[in-house]
């Protein structure tokens, strides 16, 4: 038979959060799993009760609430669970506890970077629509757009001298509608990437000295960075695209005074993602963060965050982030985002290059 170690040893190893409360909601047991969800160590969280850890309306305690009355398991799906630090989204399994009266288990499991992806393929299915109207776009305004600034500039020489101001906003109108197509046409390139070994390192670092001379001097930027990951497979420009984008958004998030932008660089191991349509899976290990210090993302539009023309800055367009998720996409990776108590944290997580193997008539050369 097994002894009760054994029992705890197998708790301890598993991934999933795992939690005992008693009638009262007071933790009774957390496995290492649940301590690195909580941020607390076992220690603190023994003896808390649950509404010390999140809202007293928190979807899991009224799901506890519910076990504890009706007596059965369980489980949602997918529950936005507001903790200390950031709103997790997770799968929640509640369950009574036998001869335990009141006492109940509770089974925590992230919602799987699959479920995030898939929820990323519709946002991307929005951006191909964008795509096709802003190649039409092109064709249809761009070209009338050049011919009224043309004409403008031509009417500019021949009116007094006061009333060019006019003349000079029609041009810069003109040209930022430009802009904005432009912007919209690059969700039509549909070309894929000639990848090759991009290092991370310098991408960050290009990015942090373009936002420091310009977007970002109010900011004092922190970089926390594992010395030791591989190089990406990517394409570089589009990798600073990529960044440079999160990094403004950042940037503009964080107060004008005391503003901070965190940049954080790990390697993940065990994150595997199924390609689409194949039997191949891919590694995802190199881990970017980009956080800010900033009020975080409205509940409003966070669950449309990443389509494009969404957005809560007043002069905003919209597309940084939709950008943003489509370069991510582009290289097989995945964007994610959390609200933290203070700010927004975004995830990236990216393959690394493997170089190719030289087969046996290459090495005879």
């Amino acid at each position: 038979m097994a002894s009760p170690d054994y029992g705890r040893a197998l708790l301890a190893s598993m991934a999933s959060s795992v939690l005992a409360v008693d009638d009262a909601l007071r933790v009774l047991f957390v496995n290492p799993a649940g301590e690195h969800l909580l941020g607390l160590s076992r220690s603190m969280l023994q003896g808390m009760l649950l509404v010390e850890l999140m809202p007293e309306d928190s979807p899991l305690s009224t799901l506890v609430r519910q076990c504890q009355q009706g007596g059965n398991s369980i489980s949602d799906y997918g529950v936005a669970l507001p903790m200390r630090e950031a709103t997790h989204l997770v799968d929640v399994h509640v369950s009574p506890i036998a001869e335990r009266s009141g006492q109940v288990l509770i089974v925590l499991h992230p919602c799987s970077v699959a479920q995030r992806l898939n929820h990323q393929l519709s946002h991307r299915g929005r951006a191909r629509s964008v795509a096709g109207m802003g190649s039409m776009l092109a064709h249809e305004i761009k070209n009338p757009l050049s011919g009224i600034r043309g004409a403008a500039q031509l009417i500019e020489a021949s009116v007094p001298a006061e009333e060019r101001t006019l003349i000079r906003l029609i041009c810069e109108e003109t040209d930022r509608i430009c802009a904005l197509v432009d912007r919209m046409e690059q969700f039509a390139d549909g070309r894929p990437l000639e990848r090759g070994p991009v290092n991370i390192y310098e991408v960050l670092e290009r990015v942090r000295r373009l936002a420091e001379s310009g977007f970002g001097q109010h900011v004092r930027f922190l970089e926390r960075y594992d010395p030791s990951l591989p190089e990406v497979s990517g394409e570089r420009d589009q990798l600073v695209q990529l960044f440079l984008n999160l990094v403004k958004n950042a940037c503009e998030a964080a107060p004008r005074e005391e503003g901070e932008v965190t940049i954080v660089t790990q390697y993940t191991h065990g994150l595997w993602l199924r390609v689409p349509h194949s039997k191949d899976r891919v590694e995802l290990p190199i881990t970017v963060q980009v956080q800010d210090n900033g009020a975080g993302i409205s509940e409003d539009i966070a669950g449309y965050l990443f389509e494009p023309f969404i957005t809560n800055k007043r002069t905003g367009t919209g597309l940084g982030l939709a950008m943003a998720a489509k370069i991510t996409g582009d290289h097989g990776g995945v964007i994610e985002f959390e609200n933290l108590a203070r700010g927004a944290l975004f995830r990236i997580r990216l393959p690394a290059y493997r170089r190719r193997r030289a087969g046996p008539s290459e090495q005879r050369r």
